[in-house]
């Protein structure tokens, strides 16, 4: 799970590394899953955090055409 705090830029590094394991088969079966599981935690805070973002920009740019 996407630690309390964590900024997009720490998630995706968590997430880097990861693949850099799969990638590599630096990861046991046993472990796999978790971090298959973790992967996907990961992914889905960054796609919320990035839809979070997109609302807030889309919102000031509407404002700023407003005035």
């Amino acid at each position: 799970m996407a630690a309390k705090k964590e900024t997009y830029s720490q998630a995706m590094a968590r997430l880097e590394r990861i693949v850099q394991q799969i990638d590599n088969n630096e990861l046991e079966i046993d472990d796999l899953s978790k971090k298959l599981k973790e992967a996907n935690e990961i992914i889905a805070y960054c796609t919320t955090k990035l839809a979070k973002v997109d609302k807030e920009v889309e919102k000031l740019l509407n404002e700023q055409y407003e005035s």
